[in-house]
């Protein structure tokens, strides 16, 4: 078969690694690409957001199968166009994409259907935003409502940050027409926990649980970022919030989506706070998390390939979803400056051999005349699958010290709270 795979970073690269293990899989474009990913398949210069011209390439290429990895062409409705000219894919067409692409939209759904969240207030207006924001317990968690890399999300220990971070998303536009409306809503406490789940409107098959560190510097510190690294398993995600999460949150929300005729096949993200009154959602995101595929794919069994194709053609059910009991560690290695402003360019020196249960997934990088240069803010993430997480760890970590590139940083703390946890 020959597969197309939208998008271009480190979350694209581990499922194309993970599509090559299947016997089903011939070739496999990627659009864009990076200069890492173009080592496993044909990467061709067309952008992710550029409709027109992936459609053109499917069709004229003959693409058996999609898949449309970031949630930018799924909001715009990639899949609807691509579904359009007959080319099957794995992921929400528009109507369902919206889960992610709106805020308002999520936490109003989770309000009408009873699914756990945090109260919140929604606001079109900065005046009025700062007005409640006056009266209000802090710490508050601030959030534009459209799609903003990662990045659109302010918890605001006081009144002057708060008011800061509506003025900079409403009147500045730092996000564009994301910030044109915000959703204020109560900060939560207790661990955070990834699970990202197949689901093709049937029934919900949950993938590994993972734990991601968002924050740029050790000990959760610093601005947020894309993710500075993940583990899989989460030690917090025990059977028992799982069985809660899957009767309270996973299928309500795929009923929710039912009910409100925006089906959603692909795969569903939820972003958990086990807080102290039970688990709760903080996030949905439409599609694969970055980096938390980075952990959750290798630990997969099952041949992706088959769960996707039964996700986009409702017969998931019949098809097993199997996963691995080891543990998964990624180590995010960033340019130095980011999330802020950062430089680009420098080579990047990769070690000569991998051992078979470690991975180097590229984020953002470039090929020239043979060589790998830094092209992004998150340049790769370091990954070792192992029999457990203090073993992943130490493993994920020294592959990381055998990868070098000017200005590199990297969290030295991915997966302490996890270990302690444990211990």
């Amino acid at each position: 078969m020959k597969i197309m795979v939208v998008g271009g970073g480190g979350r694209e690269h581990t499922i194309v690694c993970k599509l090559k293990e299947s016997k089903n899989v011939d070739e496999i474009y990627v659009l864009p690409g990076n200069g890492g990913i173009a080592a496993d398949a044909v990467c061709v210069n067309i952008g992710a957001k550029d409709l027109d011209k992936i459609c053109d390439f499917a069709v004229e290429k003959g693409i058996d199968f999609a898949v449309i990895a970031p949630d930018d062409p799924l909001v715009l409705g990639a899949v609807d166009r691509l579904n359009a000219v007959g080319v099957p894919c794995f992921g929400p067409n528009a109507a369902a994409a919206i889960i992610e692409g709106s805020k308002v939209f999520s936490k109003n759904l989770m309000k009408k259907y009873g699914i756990p969240t945090a109260a919140y207030e929604t606001f079109t207006s900065s005046d009025e935003a700062i007005a409640y924001l006056k009266n209000s317990p802090y710490p508050i968690v601030i959030k534009a409502d459209g799609l903003a890399l990662g990045k659109g999300v302010t918890i605001a220990e006081d009144f002057a940050q708060a008011e800061a971070a509506v003025r900079s998303a409403m009147e500045d536009k730092v996000f564009g027409e994301s910030g044109n409306a915000l959703v204020i809503e109560e900060f939560m406490t207790g661990p955070e926990v990834s699970v990202l789940c197949f689901t093709d409107g049937n029934v919900v098959k949950p993938m590994v649980s993972s734990m991601d560190h968002k924050r740029i510097g050790d000990g959760d510190m610093g601005p947020n970022t894309g993710g500075m690294g993940t583990i899989a398993p989460n030690p917090f995600y025990t059977e028992d919030v799982a069985e809660r999460c899957m009767k309270e949150i996973f299928l309500p929300t795929m009923h929710a989506m039912n009910a409100e005729g925006r089906v959603f096949r692909g795969c569903l993200y939820f972003g958990l706070m086990l807080t102290p009154n039970g688990p709760k959602v903080v996030e949905y995101n439409c599609r694969f998390g970055d980096p938390e595929t980075q952990v959750v794919l290798p630990l997969l069994e099952s041949d992706l390939l088959e769960v996707m194709q039964a996700t986009a053609a409702g017969t998931l059910a019949d098809t097993e979803v199997k996963f691995s009991d080891k543990a998964a560690a990624c180590i995010v290695m960033a340019s130095g400056g980011y999330p802020t402003s950062y430089k680009s360019g420098f080579e990047i020196t990769l070690p000569e051999t991998l051992a078979e249960n470690e991975r180097i997934f590229i984020a953002g990088a470039k090929a020239e005349d043979g060589k790998l240069y830094t092209s992004g803010g998150r340049v790769l993430g370091a990954v070792a699958v192992e029999q457990t997480l203090p073993e992943a760890l130490k493993k994920a970590y020294a592959l990381a010290e055998r990868i070098h590139f000017e200005n590199a940083v990297y969290r030295k703390d991915i997966g302490a709270r996890a270990l302690a946890k444990e211990k």
